[in-house]
Parts: C-alpha cells; structure tokens; sequence
C-alpha cells in the first residue's frame, strides 16, 4: 500500500515510518512541516530507500496537502502531526489549536476530497487513521482503566486539542463517511524521543551532572508503552481495523513518576556510572508541580488484542534499559538537537499565554 504519514519527523511517526520500511512492502510519503520536535535524521537509515518520500509542508495548508495526495495517491493517511508537550500548551496554546484542531480539520477536508474521487475499490480500501491520547480521557483515581468508551475529559490545552481532533475525525465518518480510524495510546518512549520528553530529559540531564526534576511529590503515575510496540500497534490498526473504530493501545506498565526517575538512575548507575561512585539518584530534586497536573492514566487494550492480535513485547525495565543505551551510544543524534535547540528548559508554569 501506499501510505501518506503526516508527522514523519516525530517521535512515533519516525518510529512508524522506520518499521513500515524495514518490515513491509508499503510505500511511504512522509509529510512534515519539521518544527522544533521534527528531526529528520531519526530516519537517517531509511531515507535512501526507494519506497520514501518525504515532502516538507504544513498540515494547515490546504494546497500542499492537496499536491502531496494528488502525486502519492495514498491507500491511507497515517494522522501523527501534532503538538504533543503539555508543558508547551501550558505556555503557549495557540499552537496546539492551529496545528491539532485547524490542521486536522484541512487533512480531514482534503482526505474526504480525494476519497470522494476513489473508483468504488480503491474507496472501499481507503483509511484515514488519527493517532491521538489517553489525556482525552482526564485523569483516573487509584482504580480503573481508560477504556474505548470512556467519556472525554480533558484537563490542558494539549489534551482539550487532541479531544476535538478525535471529535472532528469521528464526525467526518459519521456525517461523511469517511471511512476513519482512531487510535488513543499511552505514554511512549524509547529510541529518537525529543529531549524535552521526561524520560530523555532525565537520561540527558543525568549524565550531565544536572538536577532531575520530579514534579510534585512525584506520584503522578502513566502506563508507558515502548515506541517500536506502538508503531506495529498502528500498522494492525490501518491494515485490519473496521473504519469508524477506536482502538486504545498500552504498555501495560503503570510506573509512578518517581519510579520511572529511580529506574533510570539505576539503570545509569549500572551501565555508566557516576565517577565519584554516587548514585545518579542523588540528582534528584522534587519541583513546582504542573498545573493542573492528571495524577493517573492506565489503558485497557484489551479490545486491540482480541480483535487485532496485538500486545507490547517490551517490558517497561527491558524498555528503559533499551533506551538508556541508545542515548549513552547516539550522542550524534541528541548533541545537535542540543546545540541548536532549547529543549530541556523547564516549561509549564502557566506563565506566559499565546
């Protein structure tokens, strides 16, 4: 198939990209606008390959989403491009709405456009799949999981941005029919993640003799999910999934904020550790929390596994001593970043607005 991923440069649109490449025949045309969060070299050892393309645009302009449809003729729209920091949308909003709402609106517009254009196969085999968030969902108390029927109750203007998004593409198959696909994950993590992210944050921070902030008293808990398991997550999805599905997809593995911090540090304490013999975890340092911090957040993918087959093969301890490697062995990779980008600042005290 031929598939069109809109935020290719990303964390797991990359992640994606690399697995369709390397693991299938499909053929991809990455679409990115390359932002800050866009790094073009997470796809260094693929970009040579004849079946990837890559096109620099923004979601939000309609003509190029337009040209880039017209020339590729997608089976399906692989939906990733996003602003994804909550810290950032604490800080600055406008962006998650322009990008998140606006740009999902033009792809959605533009999609049902050329869908429309389909001879009755080619229609009958189309799929636009959004890639969105547990955070649609709020924040759970000590028991429960997010299910796919779990009403919406966004707390930031991150996730009240991913929620209407979710809102605009479901309409679009109902009103429409479109024939869509939504998919809401929990936290991922692994190779090529952003620094600004907390688990590369802290990874980075450490090895530079930094502080390790913990926001609050460091109990706020999420289920991480492993970036490689969620990218075949998404390949299922598009290729068996039933247009106007939703399908939730998790880590299994809820770790409290400070757990997540101290498995890090023991990881680094073992692989690479400190020259004067102190334990990385001495970095520590509890901050200001966010505001409006969601203290929990755990998905039930039982509804991927029975219908589609899929469940993470990484376990979160593997995952975490997986990626800390990766970023100990790739400086390469995350230097530049660090040279010519201001990632790892503290954001999202709610102190300036736009």
């Amino acid at each position: 198939m031929r598939i069109l991923v809109t935020g290719g440069a990303g964390f797991i649109g990359s992640a994606l990209i690399r697995l369709l490449v390397r693991d299938s025949d499909h053929e991809v045309l990455n679409f990115d606008k390359l932002t800050y969060a866009g790094v073009p070299e997470s796809l260094a050892e693929i970009d040579q390959d004849p079946r990837y393309r890559f096109v620099k645009a923004d979601i939000c302009d309609a003509q190029a989403v337009d040209r880039a449809i017209a020339e590729f003729q997608p089976e399906v729209i692989a939906h990733l491009a996003a602003e994804s920091h909550v810290d950032r949308s604490i800080d600055g909003p406008g962006d998650f709405i322009q990008t998140n709402v606006v740009g999902t609106f033009t792809m959605l517009d533009r999609a049902l456009a050329y869908y429309r254009t389909l001879d009755p196969a080619r229609a009958a085999a189309f799929r636009f799949h959004h890639i969105s968030t547990d955070e649609v969902f709020g924040s759970l108390g000590d028991s429960g999981y997010f299910t796919e029927t779990t009403p919406y109750d966004p707390r930031s203007p991150y996730s009240a941005s991913k929620a209407a998004s979710d809102h605009l593409v479901r309409s679009w198959g109902h009103t429409y029919g479109l024939p869509v696909l939504v998919t809401n994950c929990s936290n991922n993590y692994g190779p090529y993640h952003f620094p600004e992210k907390l688990i590369p944050l802290v990874i980075l921070r450490a090895i530079a003799g930094d502080t390790l902030p913990v926001y609050g008293d460091g109990s706020n808990i999420r289920d991480w999910l492993f970036v490689e398991d969620h990218a075949r997550a998404l390949q299922m999805v598009f290729e068996r999934g039933v247009p106007g599905e939703t399908y939730n997809i998790g880590g299994n593995a809820e770790r409290t904020n400070i757990e997540v911090v101290r498995t890090i540090c023991a990881t680094l304490d073992e692989v690479a550790p400190r020259a004067d013999g102190a334990s990385y975890a001495d970095q520590i340092r509890f901050v200001a929390d966010r505001p409006g911090h969601d203290q929990r957040y755990a998905i039930d993918a039982t509804k991927i596994r029975d219908e589609l087959g899929w469940s993470p093969q990484q376990n979160f301890e593997q995952g975490i001593a997986q990626t800390v490697r990766w970023y100990l062995d790739r400086r390469d990779w995350w230097e530049a970043i660090l040279e010519r980008r201001v990632a790892t600042e503290r954001r999202g005290l709610g102190t300036t607005k736009g």
